[in-house]
């Protein structure tokens, strides 16, 4: 049986990195949507999750869209402070929706060669612990 993975894009990676995002926290919050704690299903395979900011609670923290199978995997694609956006528009969900069809019909390999090629950058849990 296929374990669950957890990915982000390169966009997605240069939010994080500004947002102050660690892995760690990212990882956790594709696995609590995993256990079925999704804050909000968009539909389509798409989901929003809330990610607190280190010292703050979620309700200030950041908006991150991820792509999600349950069981399969988490792709995040997207983030947004909530102080500078409520909401994603019309037009960005039925992109999300596109691109979430075209990445659950890739195969382990097409997973494996976007990986590669740094389309999607895994997300792992530190070792610390």
């Amino acid at each position: 049986m296929q374990s669950f993975s957890v990915y982000q894009t390169k966009q997605f990676a240069r939010f994080a990195r500004r947002a102050r995002l660690a892995d760690d926290d990212l990882w956790q919050a594709a696995h609590r949507a995993n256990e079925g704690l999704i804050d909000a299903d968009l539909g389509g395979g798409v989901i929003k999750q809330r990610i607190a900011r280190r010292g703050d609670g979620k309700s200030g923290g950041s908006r991150t869209i991820l792509l999600f199978r349950q069981g399969d995997r988490a792709v995040f694609v997207d983030g947004f402070e909530k102080k500078d956006q409520a909401n994603i528009s019309l037009a960005d969900l039925q992109k999300y929706r596109a691109f979430a069809k075209y990445v659950f019909a890739l195969s382990e390999t097409g997973t494996t060669e976007a990986v590669r090629t740094g389309v999607f950058l895994e997300i792992r849990p530190s070792r610390e612990g």
